[in-house]
């Protein structure tokens, strides 16, 4: 099974942590997201992962040239001169000819990848989307209403969103979608979608973290902090 990770960005969000480091080697616990993430994969039967880098890349392929990777494992680099996007990433690799991952390189979950893959593979989509339930706290009052008239108020409610956790299930006839300049992600979704092309979700249990903000970073540190076992495989 093949797996691509996103880690070409700069990750402004996670300041100023990712002044000297890129945002994939930034530690949650005793190793970095990114080492995380790779024996994961590694532990559920991945066997080739294709790392697209750009800011600060010669740090990532530094550090995992000095660790021991699992056995059997093969990593290649893929470049980004210039930030390419969150799809477009994806043209500059090749032989991709059988269904593969894709993820972000900040992302921490409990997700089974593989099962994931299997999933999408039995769906015979082009895409399939990872999602995970998403409950935003509103800190005003909601009015409701009808033609001027208020019908109800809601004190500070609770909303509940699926969103896509930034791993996703490619088959190989996507990717010819994929535009040769910069482009992302929500890009080739409307595409493929406008041209009738089918896309599933999937939904797995577990933890999830979008490590995106300082917020989202130290929420996941304390988080393996207490159970540091959560994201081995």
């Amino acid at each position: 099974m093949r797996a691509v990770i996103l880690a070409g960005g700069k990750g402004t969000r996670l300041l100023p942590y990712t002044t000297v480091l890129p945002k994939p080697l930034v530690p949650v616990g005793d190793r970095p997201i990114l080492e995380l993430l790779i024996r994961q994969l590694a532990g559920r039967g991945f066997t080739h992962i294709d790392l697209s880098v750009g800011h600060l890349g010669g740090l990532i392929k530094s550090y995992l040239d000095e660790i021991d990777l699992p056995e059997g494992l093969s990593v290649r680099y893929w470049w980004e001169d210039e930030p390419l996007g969150t799809a477009g990433a994806i043209r500059k690799i090749d032989d991709l000819d059988e269904s593969f991952l894709v993820m972000n390189g900040d992302v921490l979950t409990t997700l089974d990848f593989a099962q994931l893959l299997r999933f999408h593979e039995g769906g015979e989509a082009m895409l399939t989307i990872a999602l995970h339930r998403q409950t935003v706290d509103v800190d005003l009052g909601v009015i409701e209403s009808s033609d001027g008239q208020v019908t109800d108020y809601v004190e500070k409610p609770k909303m509940a969103f699926d969103v896509s956790m930034g791993v996703y299930a490619y088959s190989p006839a996507a990717v010819p979608f994929i535009e040769s300049d910069r482009f992302d992600f929500p890009e080739l979704v409307k595409k493929l979608l406008a041209q009738g092309e089918k896309i599933l979700t999937y939904t797995g249990p577990g933890v999830w973290f979008d490590i995106g903000t300082l917020g989202d970073y130290e929420r996941a540190a304390r988080e393996i902090e207490k159970h540091p076992e959560l994201f081995d495989v």
